[in-house]
């Protein structure tokens, strides 16, 4: 059976600037997440925060326009190349790899969930996982058609999100929609604030079990925003896989037009469909939705997919120069082991902000975040190295692929 031919990539075999890609952006997904490690998970996506000033709003500033949204995007679609990689490895086997794909999803969704309710519960992994079993019905499609598709499927997304707007504009030209519009968006704003005070006050000095109480309530409410969320995801899923089907990842160099479109295209448009929604509204009160915060979401979120593919398509030009090659080279190692340093950053920042730790929760400067993060990832990429010289795989990557395949893997580089 294909399941028993199919093993996990080796390390020779695996595609070093896919890993350094991988690295950079677990660095910009702690970087996005730090703010909802120091506060209340659910306000952290709200946008620049009109309480600061000083150093602290210019790296909030930041951290909003270049980080926000476009790194989970980055993830996503490097998510949809490894689907891609591990679909081909299978064609090349001779046969059909669902089972495998099946446990490995499966696996996957069981860690995301005990990160979510046991750590945090801003975890991303659940959802990847319960989008990635609709990749198994995508993979005949040649690589033209994932690409439309995943764009077709990303825009689903900002234009749910306009439509509501638009909805929204168009029920408040009559007082009586206009009343009713505000109190339904009250009404679910201030479930959302009682659920940011409850997090505010259990995470800062509450029990650990307060807290996994409080992270059921709140994963629940994060799932709840995939029909919004889905489609950002599941678009880049497709993207990724057509990347690697149109060989473009694999040799980069062959396809010097599409990056160079990447490059000075969409980046560029990124950066000016940013602009506009950071000029529309740079902050998003959760008991508040009309015509202009819609759209400037909707643009938001067009802009985080053209900036994410513009990142990667600088990030790869950057690694094909001298300089560029010695910072992959400290990046790969991290981006191998995404997963364990995925769940590390949680571990360690939970017991470093909420009560049944350090007790830092709502303490820390928004500008001093930024440097505890870059500190942190700094040790990370050192440990990964040290790790991976001794190791074929991170303790996390072990266990997933070891119940992905239905059979302990070599653990040490030796017994490789």
């Amino acid at each position: 059976m294909i399941e028993t031919a199919l093993q996990p990539v080796a390390p020779a075999e695996r595609l070093s600037h896919l890993d350094a890609l991988r690295g950079f952006a677990l660095l910009g997904i702690l970087l996005m997440n730090m703010e909802a490690f120091t506060g209340p998970m659910l306000a952290s996506g709200s946008g620049l925060d009109p309480a600061l000033s000083g150093i602290d709003r210019i790296a909030d500033g930041l951290v909003y326009f270049f980080v926000q949204g476009k790194f989970f995007t980055l993830f996503s679609l490097l998510f949809g190349m490894g689907f891609a990689v591990m679909s081909q490895r299978a064609e090349a086997a001779g046969g059909d790899f669902a089972g495998v794909y099946w446990r490995r999803g499966l696996v996957l969704l069981a860690i995301g969930l005990l990160h979510g309710v046991l750590v945090w519960s801003g975890d991303i992994l659940a959802t990847y996982a319960l989008l990635s079993f609709l990749l198994l019905a995508f993979r005949p499609l040649p690589a033209r058609w994932l690409g439309w598709l995943g764009a077709l499927v990303y825009l689903g997304g900002p234009g749910l999100v306009f439509a509501l707007a638009l909805l929204s504009w168009v029920v408040s030209l009559a007082p009586e929609g206009a009343d009713a519009w505000d109190r339904a968006i009250s009404q679910g704003g201030a479930q959302m604030l009682a659920l940011v005070d409850d997090a505010r006050r259990v995470y800062a000095s509450g029990s650990y079990g307060e807290a996994v109480t409080q992270r059921l309530r709140e994963l629940g409410a994060s799932l709840g925003n995939i029909t919004v969320f889905g489609p950002l995801v599941f678009g880049m899923f497709l993207l990724g896989a057509a990347f690697v089907r149109s060989g473009a990842m694999v040799e980069p160099a062959r396809h010097a037009r599409l990056f160079a479109l990447l490059r000075w295209v969409a980046m560029p448009l990124g950066l000016l469909a940013m602009t506009a929604s950071f000029a529309l509204a740079s902050y998003f009160p959760l008991d508040r939705f009309d015509l202009r915060t819609g759209s400037a979401q909707a643009l938001g979120f067009v802009a985080s997919g053209l900036m994410c593919l513009g990142y990667m398509a600088w990030l790869l030009r950057a690694f094909a120069t001298r300089a560029g090659a010695r910072l992959a080279a400290w990046l790969a190692p991290a981006g191998r082991m995404a997963l364990t340093n995925y769940l590390m950053q949680s571990v360690v920042c939970t017991l470093v902000f909420y009560g049944y730790g350090l007790g830092f929760f709502g303490r820390m400067p928004r500008a001093w975040q930024v440097l505890f993060a870059l500190g942190l990832f700094a040790l990370q990429m050192l440990l990964s190295r040290w790790w991976l010289r001794r190791f074929r795989f991170g303790p996390a990557e072990w266990l997933w692929r070891s119940l992905t395949y239905w059979k302990a893997q070599p653990m040490r580089v030796a017994a490789a």
